[in-house]
C-alpha cells in the first residue's frame, strides 16, 4: 500500500492531467454530435476486431466439440439412408419384434454407431489395424463393418469392454465384395502389402467397361456393409493378357493417415444369414 501512495505522489501531476483529459474528452463526445459519432465509429470498429479475434480463438478451442456433434448428426442421418432398409416380401408379411422397422414396414437392416479412432497403423507388408473407443459395453461385436467419413475402413476383429480393434483395408486378410458404380460388375478388394496408398480389385470381367477414375462401391452381396458405400476410385488398370479378368489398382477413399472418427455398422440380420449359410455348407458336403 505504501508503494501505491508513493507512486501516486511521484506522478501526481501526470495522473491529475490524465483524469482531466478523460473528463474533457467525455464532455466533448457526449455533448458534440459529430465527435460522438466519430467516437462510436472508432469504438465499434475496435470492439468488432477484438471480438473477431476472440471468436476465432474460441472457435479453435470449440472445434473438438463441433466435430463430435457433427459426427453424431451424421450417424443419425446415415440411419435414414434407403440402402440400410430391406423391403419385406409383399406376398407374405412376417413381423418380428426383434427387427426394427420404419413406418413403411421396411426392415432396418443396418444401424450405425459413431466411434473415435484412438490409434491407427499404416505399415508396408504388415497387418494394419485401428483401435476405436467402442466395445462390448456399447454393443460392438466382432465381424461388424467399419466406415469413415469418406468410405469404408475395415471390420471389427477383437473387442474389449470399451475398445475394439479393426482390421483395416490395409491388411492382407481383409476382403470385401465391391462393384463398379457404372456397370455394377462385382469383384473382390484385397491388399497386397506393397503400398499403403492402394488396394487391389480382382475378378472384374474384361467384358466390363472400366476406366481410370471410375468409382468403386460396396455391393449388396456384402454382409458387412450396406450397398453403395464409397470404397475408392480406379487408379490404374494392370495389364494381364493371361486372364479374362481385370486387375485394378484402387485408391481407397479413406485416408488412413489422419482418420479420427469412424462408424461401426451393425447388420441386424448377420447372425441369421451366417447360420443359414453354414447350415447349407454342412448339408452339401
Amino acid at each position: 500500500m505504501r508503494n501505491v501512495f508513493l507512486f501516486i505522489r511521484r506522478h501526481f501531476n501526470f495522473l491529475f492531467f490524465l483524469v482531466l483529459q478523460i473528463i474533457a474528452l467525455s464532455f466533448l463526445y457526449r455533448y458534440n454530435k459529430f465527435h460522438e459519432a466519430a467516437f462510436m465509429n472508432v469504438s465499434t470498429e475496435l470492439t468488432g476486431r477484438i471480438n473477431e479475434k476472440y471468436n476465432g480463438i474460441e472457435y479453435y478451442f470449440q472445434l473438438k466439440k463441433t466435430n463430435e456433434a457433427l459426427v453424431k448428426e451424421n450417424t443419425n442421418l446415415r440411419q435414414l439412408l434407403k440402402d440400410n432398409y430391406e423391403a419385406p416380401d409383399s406376398l407374405r408379411r412376417l413381423i418380428m419384434d426383434t427387427i426394427k422397422v420404419d413406418s413403411g414396414r421396411s426392415i432396418l437392416k443396418y444401424t450405425f454407431m459413431e466411434a473415435k479412432v484412438v490409434s491407427s497403423s499404416t505399415q508396408l507388408k504388415q497387418p494394419n489395424f485401428l483401435t476405436i473407443h467402442r466395445g462390448f459395453a456399447q454393443g460392438v461385436r466382432p465381424n461388424m463393418g467399419v466406415m469413415g467419413p469418406q468410405g469404408i475402413v475395415g471390420s471389427v476383429v477383437n473387442v474389449s469392454e470399451n475398445f475394439a480393434t479393426v482390421m483395416s483395408m490395409l491388411h492382407p486378410q481383409f476382403k470385401v465384395v465391391v462393384k463398379l458404380k457404372n456397370g455394377g460388375e462385382r469383384g473382390t478388394i484385397e491388399w497386397d502389402g506393397l503400398s499403403v496408398l492402394f488396394v487391389t480389385l480382382k475378378d472384374i470381367p474384361k467384358s466390363a467397361k472400366v476406366a481410370k477414375g471410375d468409382t468403386i462401391l460396396t455391393s449388396q452381396t456384402s454382409s458387412l456393409f450396406p450397398a453403395n458405400l464409397m470404397v475408392g476410385t480406379v487408379y490404374d488398370i494392370v495389364p494381364d493378357n493371361t486372364s479374362n479378368f481385370y486387375t485394378l489398382k484402387v485408391r481407397p477413399a479413406t485416408n488412413f493417415f489422419n482418420i479420427e472418427y469412424a462408424y461401426v455398422i451393425t447388420n441386424t440380420q448377420y447372425d441369421e444369414q451366417r447360420r443359414i449359410e453354414d447350415s447349407t455348407r454342412k448339408k452339401v458336403q
